[in-house]
């Protein structure tokens, strides 16, 4: 047996067993679905002609999958008014398999497949996932508490001395006044020409300034 079929505004000819791409349907691999707008039935002797439709008949198909077809290209173009256009479009479809023909009013036997549960992340591996991140703030506080508890100067009491540049000195080594204050020249040009100083070391008077901060006298 054989049916004329309607669907997304156009007709297909269909048997048991037979695979047809139709425009998308609501639904899900493994869902039954019917088509109610049967044209024609024939079983090779006789031929039954809808008017426009045939009472009680339809077609039950199962979804074997939703896909995309292949992008074509839609191309416009005036002349002599520099127009042009260029789109992509790749047309949504269902791709069904027809499970039964049916007549006089008869339901289809065949029921969608049952659907497993989606998985659910173990709660334990999300929460081993997000403690290296919630414990990143902690660790950068305890390693700036153990900074200043290791009794680092203020260099920002120096003159011209601001975060940024106690934040280079630290970072080369250089936390106490004691040290700026034992600075010599050759100290003094390798700092200046390390940190990009740009003579401020000697213009600024840090190892004077250095030696009474490191005596306990405030500037």
């Amino acid at each position: 047996m054989y049916a004329v079929v309607k669907t997304g505004g156009k007709q297909y000819r269909v048997s048991e067993n037979d695979t047809l791409k139709v425009e998308r349907l609501a639904g899900e691999a493994g869902d039954i679905v019917t088509l109610a707008d049967v044209l024609m039935l024939g079983d090779g002797k006789t031929v039954t002609v809808g008017e426009p439709v045939i009472d009680g008949a339809a077609v039950a198909a199962e979804i074997v999958e939703q896909a995309r077809d292949k992008k074509i290209i839609v191309f416009k173009k005036r002349r002599r008014q520099n127009y042009r256009r260029k789109h992509g479009h790749r047309q949504h479809f269902t791709l069904l398999r027809v499970t039964e023909i049916l007549t006089d009013g008869a339901k289809p036997s065949k029921k969608a497949a049952a659907k497993k549960p989606a998985k659910k992340a173990a709660p334990k591996a999300e929460a081993k996932a997000a403690a290296p991140k919630a414990d990143a703030p902690k660790a950068v506080k305890e390693k700036a508490a153990t900074s200043k508890a290791a009794g680092a100067d203020d260099l920002k009491k120096l003159s011209g001395v601001g975060p940024v540049l106690e934040t280079k000195l630290n970072e080369a080594g250089v936390t106490s006044f004691a040290q700026i204050a034992a600075w010599g020249p050759a100290e003094i040009e390798e700092f200046d020409e390390k940190l990009s100083f740009k003579g401020r070391i000697e213009r600024e008077g840090w190892v004077e300034q250095a030696k009474k901060l490191a005596n306990g006298e405030e500037e």
